[in-house]
C-alpha cells in the first residue's frame, strides 16, 4: 500500500519486520497462508494482486520444471471458431502474451502475426518493437502498462519459463518504458473492457473487448473485439472487413491514400 513503511506493514501483518524483510526479498520461508492474508490485506490486494502473491511466495512444490520453448498447439475445433468470426477480430493468446492463432479480422486490425517469425507473434513485441502500435492504440501508454502489468503475472504463474525470461530481458534493454513499467511490479489480468485505437485505413474505433480463459487450455484465452451496435465504429469494422476481401492491389492503392 503505498505509503506505509515496511514497519507499518509487518505490523499490521502480524509478523516481524525481519521476517517481513526477508519475505519481500523473496528468501525460501515456510510460510503460511495465514500470513500471506495478513500481509494481502495489510497492502490492500485486489483478487488478481493476491493471487499474484501466493504464486511468488509459494511456488509450485518439488524441482523447478522448464517451460518448453515450442509454440503452444491451438485446437483445430478453435482455429475453426476463429474463421467462423470473419466479421469481428479475434486472436488465441497463450504464455507471455504469444499470438497462437488469429482470423483475418485481427490481423488486419492489429498487424499480420502470421507473416512474422514464431519467436516474434508476441502482442508484447508488437506493443514494444513495432512502431505503427503507437500509433495505433490512441491511448498507447494505458494499454502498454496494462500489457507489462500482465506479463507480470503470467512470470508469477510461470516463474521458470525461460522464453519469459529472455523476453523481458530483451525489452528491458531494448526499451526505456518497458524497463520502467516492469520496476513498478504492478500486475493486471484483462479479462474485458475497451479500447480505442486510431487505424490507418479505417480512422477511429472504440472496440469493447472479451478475454476468455478456456477450459480446457486454461494457459491460452480467447480474446473478442466487438463495437457497439450502431456506432461509428461498428461501421469502421464493416469497412475493415470489405477492405480485408478485397484484392491486394487494391489495398495498396488504399494504403496510398
Amino acid at each position: 500500500m503505498p505509503g506505509l513503511r515496511r514497519e507499518e506493514v509487518a505490523q499490521l501483518a502480524g509478523v516481524s519486520v525481519d521476517y517481513y524483510v526477508r519475505l519481500e526479498r523473496g528468501r525460501r520461508l515456510n510460510v503460511s497462508e495465514t500470513v500471506l492474508d495478513a500481509i494481502s490485506r495489510a497492502l490492500r490486494l485486489d483478487p488478481v494482486e493476491r493471487t499474484h502473491l501466493f504464486q511468488l511466495a509459494k511456488p509450485a512444490a518439488g524441482r523447478p520444471r522448464r517451460t518448453a520453448t515450442r509454440p503452444q498447439p491451438v485446437r483445430p475445433g478453435l482455429r475453426d471458431l476463429l474463421r467462423i468470426l470473419e466479421h469481428t477480430p479475434a486472436l488465441v493468446l497463450g504464455r507471455r502474451l504469444d499470438v497462437l492463432a488469429s482470423n483475418r479480422m485481427a490481423r488486419a486490425l492489429l498487424t499480420d502475426f502470421d507473416a512474422l517469425p514464431h519467436r516474434e507473434r508476441n502482442l508484447v513485441r508488437f506493443m514494444f518493437c513495432d512502431e505503427t502500435a503507437r500509433s495505433l492504440y490512441t491511448h498507447w501508454d494505458t494499454h502498454a502498462q496494462d500489457i507489462v502489468a500482465s506479463l507480470r503475472r503470467d512470470a508469477g504463474r510461470h516463474p521458470h519459463d525461460p522464453l519469459l525470461a529472455e523476453l523481458v530481458g530483451e525489452l528491458s534493454i531494448a526499451d526505456e518504458d518497458f524497463r520502467r513499467w516492469w520496476a513498478d511490479q504492478n500486475v493486471y489480468r484483462h479479462t474485458h473492457g475497451s479500447k480505442h485505437f486510431h487505424h490507418p485505413i479505417v480512422g477511429p474505433l472504440t472496440l469493447n473487448y472479451e478475454s476468455l480463459t478456456l477450459p480446457a487450455d486454461p494457459d491460452q484465452r480467447l480474446s473478442v473485439y466487438t463495437a457497439e451496435a450502431g456506432s461509428s465504429s461498428e461501421e469502421a469494422l464493416r469497412l475493415l472487413a470489405a477492405w480485408i476481401r478485397q484484392p491486394e492491389t487494391s489495398h495498396g492503392q488504399h494504403a496510398d491514400h
